[in-house]
C-alpha cells in the first residue's frame, strides 16, 4: 500500500450558489449581474444546474463510492422575502437530505456559505446586529426541517474569506473597502455561531455542529526581518487566529466584539478546516512564494502547510478533526492525482489524527468572482450541455475510497505520470 489511511473517510464537498444553478435572489447573482464584477462574465444562473438534476448526481456520487457528501442550502430559495419561507424550496432540501440517506450517503450540511438573500443584502448584512436573529430564524426553521435525515451541520463557512473579500478588498459583495466594518461582520458571524450552534443542540441533541474555517499558514519572506515576522504574525491573527478563537471557545480577541450575554466555553464538535495555500508575507503585503510550484489560479501547491495547520488546530483546541475543503483548479487534470497523495500524505504524517477529508470539489462549479473558468472538479463538467465525466483523479479518488488508501497500482496508473503543477510539470 502506497498510502494508507487507515480510518480517515473521504468524501466530497459542494456549495448551493456554486453549483445549483437558477436565478434565485442572492447576493451573488446580483452582483454577478453587475458589468466588471466576474473576470468571464458569467453568473450562478446556470453553474451546474443541480437543483434540476439532484438524483442524477447522488447516484454518481453512489457510482464513485462516496458516503460523505458536504452540500449547502440556498437561504435566497428558502426565505425569498423577510419572514417568507418557501415551502416547496424547503420540501426539495428535505427529498434531497432523504435521497442522499437512502443512498447510504452521510449528508454535512453548511447553512451559510457567502450567500446572502438579496433582501439581507440591501438591509446592511452581516453589518448589522439584528442580522444575528434573522439568520438564527432561518437556523432554526431548517434544522427543525432537516434534522430527521441530517445530524452533522456546518453553521457557517469561510467567516474570514466572506469579511476580507467583500468589506476589505471589496472584490466580493458588497464591494467595500473598510477594515472596521470587516471586523463588526466577523464579530457579528462568530456571535451568529455560537447562538446557532445552542439552538441546533437545542433541537437535535446528538447533532455534531461546526465551521468550516479557512485557514493557511502565514510565512515570513525573511525569517530574519522583524517587519516580516511582525507582519506574518500580524497577517494570522487578523484573518484567522481572532475568529478561530472566537468560534471555537467564545473569547473574542482583539479586535473582534462579542455580546454581553455569550460566555466563554466549547462552541464546537468539530473543528472544520479549508485548506488551500499558504501566503509569503513582506511586510505587510503578502503574496506567493517565488519559483514554487502553483495551481491554475496561480496559488502556491504547498501540501506541508496542511500538516502545520493541522498540528496549530490539534494544539489549540482538542477534538475531532474535519478536512472539509481542499483541492485545486487543474483544468487538464494533469497534477491533480499528485495533489491528492502530497496533501494525503502530509495530512496522514502530520501526527494528528483527522475523521473527515472531503474534496473541493465534487464537479466543476461556478467560482465566485473567477466565474466557471476554474476546473476543481473530480467530475468534469461541460456547461452548455450540463454532461458530467469523471475525470482520471475522480477515478483515483474512487479508488482510494474501495481500498482504504493508495494501492501501488493506483499510485502507478494515477501518480506517477502526473505533473506537480501545470506550471512545474
Amino acid at each position: 500500500m502506497k498510502l494508507n489511511l487507515g480510518t480517515l473517510e473521504l468524501g466530497v464537498a459542494t456549495a448551493a450558489t456554486q453549483i445549483e444553478g437558477g436565478n434565485a435572489d442572492t447576493n451573488w447573482h446580483r452582483w454577478a449581474g453587475r458589468e466588471g464584477t466576474i473576470k468571464d462574465g458569467s453568473t450562478p444562473a446556470r453553474a451546474a444546474d443541480h437543483w434540476n438534476r439532484v438524483s442524477q448526481d447522488i447516484s454518481l456520487l453512489a457510482q464513485l463510492g462516496i458516503r460523505h457528501y458536504r452540500m449547502g442550502l440556498e437561504w435566497a430559495r428558502i426565505e425569498p422575502e423577510e419572514g417568507v419561507f418557501n415551502e416547496a424550496a424547503i420540501a426539495h432540501y428535505r427529498d434531497e437530505v432523504a435521497a442522499l440517506r437512502a443512498a447510504g450517503i452521510t449528508p454535512l450540511v453548511t447553512l451559510h456559505h457567502f450567500n446572502n438573500p438579496g433582501w439581507l443584502e440591501e438591509r446592511g448584512a452581516w453589518t448589522r446586529d439584528d442580522t444575528v436573529p434573522i439568520f438564527l430564524r432561518y437556523v432554526k426553521r431548517m434544522v427543525t426541517e432537516l434534522s430527521e435525515w441530517v445530524d452533522e451541520w456546518i453553521t457557517i463557512n469561510e467567516p474570514n474569506v466572506y469579511a476580507t473579500q467583500g468589506y476589505v478588498f471589496g472584490d466580493w459583495p458588497p464591494g467595500k473597502k473598510s477594515i472596521t466594518q470587516a471586523m463588526t461582520v466577523m464579530s457579528h458571524l462568530a456571535q451568529a455561531h455560537i447562538r446557532a450552534y445552542n439552538i441546533i443542540h437545542a433541537i437535535s441533541a446528538n447533532a455534531k455542529v461546526g465551521v468550516a474555517q479557512h485557514l493557511r499558514v502565514f510565512d515570513p519572506a525573511n525569517p530574519y526581518n522583524p517587519l516580516d515576522l511582525v507582519g506574518a504574525k500580524g497577517m494570522a491573527h487578523l484573518f484567522q487566529g481572532a475568529i478561530l478563537r472566537a468560534m471555537s471557545i467564545g473569547r473574542f480577541p482583539v479586535p473582534l466584539k462579542g455580546a454581553a450575554d455569550i460566555d466563554a466555553g466549547k462552541y464546537y464538535d468539530f473543528i472544520g478546516i479549508n485548506y488551500y495555500t499558504r501566503s509569503w508575507v513582506t511586510g505587510i503585503s503578502e503574496g506567493t512564494r517565488p519559483n514554487s510550484p502553483v495551481n491554475d489560479l496561480g496559488w502556491e501547491i504547498y501540501p506541508d502547510g496542511l500538516a502545520r495547520v493541522l498540528r496549530m488546530v490539534a494544539r489549540a483546541y482538542p477534538g475531532p478533526i474535519y478536512i472539509t475543503e481542499n483541492g485545486t483548479p487543474d483544468a487538464t487534470d494533469y497534477f491533480r492525482g499528485r495533489f491528492l497523495f502530497d496533501h494525503l500524505s502530509a495530512l496522514m504524517g502530520s501526527g494528528v489524527e483527522v475523521e473527515r477529508y472531503y474534496h473541493w470539489c465534487f464537479t466543476d462549479n461556478w467560482e465566485w468572482i473567477e466565474g466557471e473558468e476554474p476546473r476543481f472538479g473530480l467530475v468534469g463538467l461541460d456547461y452548455e450541455t450540463q454532461e458530467r465525466t469523471v475525470r482520471q483523479s475522480g477515478l483515483m479518488y474512487a479508488d482510494m475510497i474501495s481500498n482504504a488508501g493508495l494501492t501501488d497500482q493506483a499510485y502507478t496508473r494515477w501518480v506517477e505520470p502526473a505533473g506537480r503543477s501545470s506550471e512545474n510539470g
